[in-house]
């Protein structure tokens, strides 16, 4: 079968491996349909994520079809579509029995710190599937994983109905923290330095946008919020200046989310925290989302609505790297389809 793997940094090579069969009686064979590229996947083709081992198979944003299951498999069949978790933890950790099994100690994830998606058959625990209604596209499919990052952040952040939340950037996962806060009933701002981004958020459903090389971002959500700031603020850029923004423009009592795995130190004066007793909160994978994303996704409450905008077939995958690494201001989600 055929499997794309990252064998070291800046290489990408189509191999031809041999078909998985099926071992446990817990398991399930899936055959891969579709996989978006992520910008993790990136970061481990370019060797900046600092969390990746290699040779790598990538791709943990992945859908597809179970071809077969082990003898004690209960909750999916053969023929049913899914979309795969793609985390392992220990279950006895601090963070696993915290109901925080994204931050376990020994978590791996598939795609990263063990091979992914990017194949034509995986072999997975049932746990970590979950059924998508056979009429959903496989587009709205494979968006449930970066869903469920938008989904961790709100909740992180406690978004609530009647909220203002201002979210820093609007690229892809910038956008499903947007649409996932909106189900959730707030108002949203969202910036970003891209204003064709802008416009697609406001699309999607932001009520208020802005361009930080346009106008000042302080005064305009001041303006926006009546100099209250805003209650959530989540930062899905992750570089010093846009934490640093978020904790001056939060609101007394608010909330601000991190994204980001950037190691540069940021310089907050302990007066805006404290000042505001303001909660600053990370948020990363994502903790019992999958299925709430899913339900959502079988509903059509959730849709793409034009996220997905290039798709590749496995054969492509270079050319696919190579197009999003120049054009990323075109790229908001390519998939490799299967």
């Amino acid at each position: 079968m055929k499997a794309v793997q990252i064998p070291e940094a800046n290489k990408i090579e189509i191999l031809d491996i041999p078909e998985p069969d099926l071992e446990q009686a817990g398991d399930v064979k899936v055959k891969i349909r579709s996989v978006g590229i992520c910008g993790s996947d990136m970061h481990i083709y370019h060797g900046t994520n600092p969390l990746a081992t290699y040779p790598r198979i990538v791709g943990h944003e992945v859908t597809g079809e179970i071809v077969e299951i082990g003898s004690e498999v209960n909750h999916v069949a053969v023929g049913d579509h899914v979309v795969i978790e793609p985390i392992n933890y220990c279950g006895e950790c601090y963070a696993c029995k915290s109901g925080r099994p994204n931050v376990c100690k020994e978590v791996s994830v598939f795609g990263v710190h063990e091979d992914g998606g990017m194949r034509e058959f995986v072999i997975l625990p049932e746990k970590q599937v979950h059924q998508v209604a056979s009429e959903i596209e496989w587009d709205e499919a494979v968006m449930a994983e970066p869903y469920t990052i938008g989904a961790q952040a709100t909740w992180r952040g406690s978004v609530q109905e009647g909220q203002t939340v201002f979210i820093q950037g609007a690229g892809p996962i910038g956008i499903t923290v947007l649409k996932m806060a909106k189900l959730r009933g707030a108002t949203v701002i969202i910036s970003d330095f891209t204003n064709e981004r802008l416009e697609f958020a406001k699309d999607n459903g932001a009520d208020f946008t802005l361009n930080p090389a346009e106008v000042d971002s302080i005064a305009k959500i001041n303006e926006i919020t009546n100099n209250e700031g805003a209650n959530v603020v989540i930062d899905a850029v992750g570089v010093p200046q846009t934490f640093e923004l978020a904790v001056e423009v939060a609101s007394p009592a608010g909330n601000v989310v991190t994204l980001g795995f950037n190691e540069t130190p940021s310089s907050i004066a302990m007066m805006h925290i404290t000042k505001k007793e303001l909660t600053i909160t990370g948020s990363r994978l994502q903790t019992n989302q999958f299925s709430k994303v899913v339900e959502l996704i079988n509903a059509k409450k959730l849709t793409h609505n034009g996220l997905v905008t290039h798709r590749f077939q496995v054969d492509q995958v270079k050319e696919a790297f190579e197009f999003i690494e120049k054009n990323p201001d075109k790229v908001r989600k390519a998939v490799i389809e299967f």
